[in-house]
């Protein structure tokens, strides 16, 4: 794509002005660092609060009475019970099991659902909603509302200035808030392990906010590197590397966000697409696993690298890698055979014809610090 025909957030122009160095990602211009770099960007946000333009996400809005019993059609997640003023994890399936995109759900009360999407999967998600549920609710997509996320320690303190309440909010909390004089949708939830906030907020005054947070003496700009290291470090997937259709949520390792209700043996167990193949996944195991992977040597291993056993028999590859800048040493995910999935399994890495040793380790590699109350 040239850059005349990627998409601009409603923050592009204040990413030129703050020096970004921009990217194609997702079909949009994005913001990958900023002159602070990858690394300071990285440990400012585990240490303070940075603010991400995350506005290429697809912002959906489901409403009806059937809303939530439409949903629930498609995703192995509790969405009936699920609370006015909370959100939950969810993943779109397929008939095969495999995972279509992973998502957000919120309930707002009033029959209304507000899903936040993945910006590669948007279009085709919102084409999924319509295809099947159309006829059992309102669906009206909001692509272009902007969504900035605010994260780290220092979050809370910054956001409270401009709207004490949300300093009660706790961990994956949803609620419709007034900032600066605007209505926004605010979750406590975001992408980096730490605590931290997602605004939603209409694309005319998002410019206006974001300028607002970043003259806050806690906040910097960040971007696109900084969050992939961040969620890695914290052990959170992306969609398209770390799962896909080619996956299920058993190999996934995201059989936590398989609601109690909707597995085999729940109360609403089942009915969601490829429920069959996942049940039998979770009773018979599965062939390969996602796991977490620590390198021995200060050699970043990276996607696509084969993975292989002290026989140099090839047993899985890497989804993600990089640096861990908080950790101080590489970090890397990868589908391992489950035969080689116990912690501290030695593995090794086939990074340009040589071996790397690793050994498998538990995620999150750094401790998630959300705040729960």
């Amino acid at each position: 794509m040239t850059t005349e025909t990627l998409a601009k957030t409603p923050l592009h122009a204040l990413h030129l002005e703050l020096g970004a160095r921009m990217v194609p990602f997702a079909g949009y211009d994005m913001p990958v660092q900023y002159p602070l770099g990858v690394m300071k960007e990285h440990l400012h946000s585990r240490e303070a609060a940075g603010l991400f333009d995350v506005s290429h996400m697809g912002q959906i809005i489901l409403r009806g009475a059937n809303a939530a019993k439409a949903l629930e059609s498609l995703v192995p997640v509790d969405i009936i019970d699920l609370p006015v003023g909370l959100q939950r994890y969810a993943m779109f399936t397929d008939a095969n099991g495999g995972i279509l995109d992973d998502l957000m759900v919120a309930n707002l009360g009033n029959d209304t659902l507000f899903l936040v999407v993945n910006a590669a999967c948007k279009q085709q998600d919102l084409m999924h909603l319509q295809e099947h549920i159309a006829s059992q609710c309102h669906i009206e997509s909001c692509f272009d509302r902007a969504l900035l996320a605010l994260q780290g320690p220092k979050a809370v303190e910054v956001l409270a200035r401009l709207a004490p309440q949300v300093a009660k909010m706790t961990f994956m909390q949803f609620a419709p808030v007034r900032l600066l004089g605007v209505d926004c949708y605010v979750s406590r939830s975001g992408y980096t392990g730490e605590d931290g906030f997602e605004i939603s907020v209409p694309a005319e005054h998002a410019e206006a906010l974001a300028r607002s947070l970043l003259a806050e003496p806690e906040v910097q700009p960040i971007g696109l590197g900084a969050r992939d290291s961040l969620r890695l470090e914290a052990g959170l997937c992306l969609y398209g590397h770390d799962m896909s259709t080619s996956t299920t949520p058993i190999e996934a390792s995201l059989l936590w966000a398989i609601s109690k209700a909707r597995r085999a043996d729940g109360a609403r167990a089942g009915g969601f697409p490829g429920a069959e193949r996942i049940f039998a996944q979770q009773r018979d195991g599965v062939a390969s696993k996602r796991v977490g992977l620590l390198p021995q040597e200060r050699v970043p291993v990276r996607e696509g690298a084969e993975i292989v056993d002290a026989d140099g028999k090839v047993i899985g590859s890497v989804c993600s890698g990089g640096f861990g800048p908080s950790l101080g040493a590489p970090v890397a995910m990868g589908y391992v055979q489950s035969a080689h999935i116990a912690l501290d399994t030695p593995v090794w890495a086939m990074v340009r014809g040589k071996r790397v040793a690793m050994k498998v380790a538990k995620t999150p590699f750094v401790p998630q610090r959300y705040y729960r109350g």
